[in-house]
């Protein structure tokens, strides 16, 4: 059975509707033969990277950077699945068995996303992962139409690995 695992820092009411969003999509009932693990970023392991055959990233944007918990989750298990740095400690070509798997992402902020966007995605470059849906960009009060693209987000990735 193939994995999903969505990696979230959800602090606040805006980020979990998009969450729960995120899951519900993941387990739509017309998708089969995906497990969905759902793990707070600060609870995530290298073990749960390596166990999964594809992936949900969900943040806040903080200070123009992805939140502390989704880069703590990255520092703690990115050389432990195989991502690699160059000798000037930019992203290297990595040789990780993660590598080609699916991501998605999805972003809430206030006011910029931008600085958040470019930081997962040039660590999850490092790690060689293809990203494979739209990504889900927030700004200000989280409306209905980005609940239907959270639930879409998380269906897509599930039914990429179905």
């Amino acid at each position: 059975m193939a994995r999903l695992l969505i990696v979230h820092h959800s602090p606040t009411r805006s980020l979990r509707r998009l969450t729960d969003a995120v899951v519900s999509g993941a387990n739509d009932p017309e998708i089969e033969g995906v497990e969905v693990v759902v793990r707070p970023a600060l609870e995530a392991s290298a073990e749960d990277v390596l166990a999964a055959d594809g992936y949900v990233l969900g943040t806040s944007a903080n200070f123009g950077y992805m939140s502390g918990a989704l880069k703590h989750f990255f520092d703690s298990t990115f050389l432990a699945v195989g991502g690699a740095l160059d000798p000037s400690g930019a992203a290297g070509e990595s040789a990780s068995e993660t590598s080609k798997r699916p991501y998605g992402l999805y972003v809430h902020g206030r006011y910029d996303t931008t600085g958040a966007i470019r930081s997962v995605q040039s660590i999850v470059g490092a790690l060689g992962w293809a990203q494979a849906y739209d990504i889900l960009d927030v700004l200000g009060d989280v409306e209905d139409t980005h609940v239907e693209a959270a639930y879409e987000l998380g269906a897509t990735l599930a039914a990429v690995l179905d």
